[in-house]
C-alpha cells in the first residue's frame, strides 16, 4: 500500500538499526498518513519501545532533546530525523503519578514509557496513529485509521470534548488536516472545536505561531482562514477581523491567497510579510482621522500593533522591523517625484513592499495605478523612468497637500 521508494531511505535505516538491536521501531504519523492518502510525504517521524538513552548509544550522531516530551534526533549530513519513545496513556494511576505538573495541574513532563497499544490512543486522531514498518512492509492499525482515510474522514481517538480539553491546538489541527487532505470532519470533533476552541486562548504564544506558520504558510492558507472563521477561531492566532469591513475581509484574503499563489509556484514565503498584510487593517483603523490617515498616528501605531499581536502570537523579534519597514514604504511608494524612487527601489525591503501595494490594489475597489506606475519604473529603461518622474514632477504642486493623506489611497 506504501511505496518505499518514496521513504526516505535514511529513516528506513534508522529503523533497520534499532530493528537490528532488539527493539520495535516504526514510521508513525503524518508521513504514513499522507503516503496512504496520495500525498508525497515529507517529515518521517520514528516510533521505538527504545529510550532515549538507548536510542543515543545505538546512534553516535544523535542528540536527546526536549524535557516535557523527551526524544532523540538522529541525523546525517542531509537529513534529521524525531525518534520517539512509545508513550503511555495518562489514565492510570501508576503513570498519573509519574506525570511531573505545575500548580494548575498542567503537565510539565511526560515521559511515562509504554508499548505500541499504549502510543497509539495518545495521538489525536486515527489517521494519525498508523504505523509502518517499511522492512515488513506491515501497518499497525489498532483505531481504524485505515478505513477513516478510504472514507476521507478525521475522527478523534477518544471523546473529543476530552482530548480537546487536554490539548485545545487539537481543533487547529483538525481544520488543518481537512483542508490539506481534503476530509471531512467528523460531527462530534465539530460540536468539540465550538465548545472548546476558546481554550485557544490559555495556549502558549510561542505554540500558536508555531500553528499560525503551519496554518497560513502551507499552501492552504485561504481554505483555513476561511475554515476558522467558520468556527470563530481566527481571533486566536490574528488580531484583525475580516468582519469589520470589507477592507479588512478583501485585503487579509487577497494576501492569504497572494501566499499560496507563491507556494504553488515554489517562491518563497515569509511569515513576515504575510503578518504585514494581515495586520494592515488593523493599523489604519487605528490612525483614520476625518477619513484621512493621520501621519503621527500611524506610527506611533505600529508597535502597539505588534505588542497586541505578539500576545497571540509569539512573533520573532527579526520579523518586526521587517513587518514596519513594508508598513512605512506604503507611504513613500506614495512619493515619486524628484529623486525619490531611486532611493526607495534600493530599499532592501523594496521588492516586499512592492508585492504588498499588489495585494493592496487587487483588494481595493477604486484602483489608482500606483502599482503599474512602480511596476513601469522597475524596467531597466531610463528614458520610460525619465518621463514617469517628469509627470509626477507636473502634478507634484497640485498634489503635495494630500501626499500621504487620503484614506483610500492606503487602502
Amino acid at each position: 500500500m506504501i511505496d518505499n521508494t518514496k521513504i526516505s531511505k535514511f529513516a528506513i535505516s534508522v529503523i533497520s538499526e534499532l530493528q537490528k538491536n532488539d527493539f520495535q521501531a516504526y514510521l508513525v504519523g503524518g508521513c504514513v498518513r499522507d503516503s496512504l492518502a496520495g500525498i508525497e510525504p515529507k517529515d518521517f517521524d520514528i516510533a521505538t519501545d527504545a529510550t532515549p538513552e538507548q536510542i543515543r548509544k545505538i546512534f553516535k550522531a544523535s542528540r536527546i532533546i526536549g524535557r516535557r516530551f523527551k526524544l532523540v534526533h538522529v541525523f546525517n549530513r542531509a537529513e534529521l530525523l524525531e525518534v520517539a519513545t512509545f508513550r503511555s496513556g495518562n489514565n492510570k494511576t501508576e503513570d498519573e503519578s509519574k506525570l511531573i505538573k505545575d500548580e494548575s495541574g498542567k503537565i510539565l513532563r511526560d515521559n511515562v514509557w509504554g508499548t505500541l497499544d499504549q502510543d497509539c490512543y495518545r495521538r489525536d486522531f486515527t489517521i494519525n496513529a498508523l504505523y509502518y514498518c517499511p522492512i515488513s512492509k506491515k501497518i499497525e492499525d489498532k483505531n481504524n485509521g485505515l478505513s477513516h482515510i478510504h472514507k476521507k474522514l478525521i475522527v478523534s481517538i477518544g471523546d473529543p470534548q476530552l482530548r480537546f480539553e487536554e490539548d485545545p491546538v487539537r481543533s487547529l489541527r483538525a481544520i488543518r488536516f481537512s483542508n490539506k487532505l481534503g476530509f471531512k470532519i467528523d460531527s462530534q470533533i465539530k460540536n468539540a472545536i465550538y465548545d472548546k476552541g476558546h481554550l485557544l486562548s490559555s495556549i502558549s504564544n510561542a505554540r500558536l505561531f508555531d500553528e499560525f506558520c503551519k496554518i497560513f504558510l502551507g499552501g492552504m492558507g485561504e481554505k483555513n482562514f476561511n475554515k476558522l472563521c467558520s468556527f470563530n477561531l481566527n481571533k486566536h492566532l490574528v488580531i484583525s477581523n475580516p468582519e469589520d469591513s470589507d477592507f479588512s475581509h478583501n485585503i487579509m484574503i487577497q494576501a492569504l491567497r497572494n501566499t499560496d499563489d507563491r507556494i504553488k509556484n515554489n517562491q518563497s514565503v515569509t511569515p513576515g510579510f504575510l503578518l504585514a498584510a494581515l495586520l494592515w487593517p488593523k493599523l489604519i483603523s487605528r490612525c483614520i482621522k476625518n477619513n484621512e490617515i493621520n501621519i503621527k498616528k500611524f506610527f506611533r501605531s505600529m508597535d502597539g500593533v505588534l505588542r497586541e499581536q505578539q500576545k497571540l502570537t509569539a512573533v520573532p523579534r527579526k520579523f518586526n522591523s521587517y513587518i514596519k519597514d513594508i508598513w512605512v514604504l506604503q507611504l513613500k511608494l506614495h512619493s515619486r517625484i524628484k529623486s525619490q524612487p531611486y532611493k526607495i527601489i534600493r530599499h532592501p525591503r523594496f521588492r516586499a513592499a512592492y508585492d504588498f501595494l499588489l495585494v493592496r490594489e487587487k483588494a481595493s475597489v477604486d484602483k489608482n495605478g500606483l502599482g503599474k506606475w512602480w511596476t513601469d519604473f522597475q524596467k531597466n529603461d531610463d528614458s520610460l523612468r525619465g518621463s514617469l518622474i517628469a509627470r509626477m514632477n507636473e502634478k507634484s504642486d497640485a498634489d503635495s497637500s494630500k501626499k500621504f493623506g487620503f484614506y483610500n489611497e492606503l487602502r
